[in-house]
């Protein structure tokens, strides 16, 4: 498990977790939480359960959505059924006691909160939902229930590193077509005419471009993020945002939990370069 450091603060509680330490077998083996595999539902329940007693909450409490690399945003009011979950990237939520959930294997989790204002949100970003603005998307609805981007911090969670996103020729024209200043996240790749993409940086500087206060990104080893890596050699992660003692939104891929409403204000860092 993973935690960063902007989002450890008082009444908050988030974890990134690995495909570690669940009960799922192969080709899930093991923390396998997504419903929507042709994994067991026992054993996806249990796996949910396990992750959910970390943040010592019950399992039914986490919310998780069917994503679909898309800009959608769904607001979490209460829990719902694994059957009833909805199509989205992210959510958002004020509800204490909800916690909010995304999975992803080489797409950057990302976790937002804004202490005072008692908001959070979990987010699932790949590179279509990232070009396409599933960051924005998260802040709006984040602002429309009290949120200010000056005030939230965010947490960039494990993700396929640049040295291992080799992309075509063609992939770089939309980024650059957006904004040419995007080249800066491109290098050439050993194969001609390719290149490696860095999703991590980015997903990041969206977040900075938006006025996000304060953001994090795991520190990479010179191996990647060899916790996380599985026998496939893709980053398995399961990121759950806890709620506050009282409301928030859900996506799944980092235990998050907000402050209560009677938590007093936090005063937050100067804002990391």
């Amino acid at each position: 498990m993973i935690a960063a450091d902007t989002l450890s603060l008082p009444g908050l509680k988030h974890r990134f977790f690995s495909r570690h330490g669940g009960v799922s077998r192969p080709p899930y083996d093991s923390l396998n939480c997504g419903f929507g595999s042709a994994d067991g539902a026992e054993d996806v329940a249990e796996n949910r359960r396990r992750a959910m007693a970390e943040l010592g909450l019950a399992a039914e409490q986490l919310v998780t959505v069917y994503q679909v690399h898309g800009t959608d945003v769904v607001t979490v009011d209460e829990p719902w059924a694994a059957a009833a979950s909805p199509q989205a990237d992210a959510l958002v939520t004020q509800q204490p006691g909800i916690a909010l959930g995304v999975l992803t294997a080489d797409c950057a989790p990302v976790l937002l909160a804004d202490a005072e204002a008692g908001v959070i949100a979990a987010a699932h970003a790949g590179w279509r939902g990232a070009l396409s603005g599933i960051v924005e998307a998260t802040l709006v609805c984040m602002q429309e229930l009290g949120a200010r981007p000056a005030a939230i911090a965010a947490a960039v969670g494990p993700c396929i590193g640049q040295p291992s996103y080799e992309v075509g020729p063609e992939f770089p024209a939309p980024f650059l077509e957006a904004d040419d200043t995007n080249e800066r996240f491109f290098v050439a790749a050993a194969s001609a005419g390719k290149f490696r993409f860095d999703l991590e940086g980015y997903v990041a500087a969206r977040l900075t471009a938006a006025g996000v206060g304060r953001r994090w990104t795991p520190a990479p080893t010179a191996n990647g993020f060899s916790a996380i890596v599985g026998p496939s050699g893709k980053a398995r992660t399961t990121t759950v945002g806890c709620s506050r003692p009282s409301c928030w939104k859900t996506r799944i891929s980092c235990p998050f939990t907000s402050p209560s409403r009677n938590s007093p204000p936090v005063a937050w860092p100067p804002a990391r370069p």
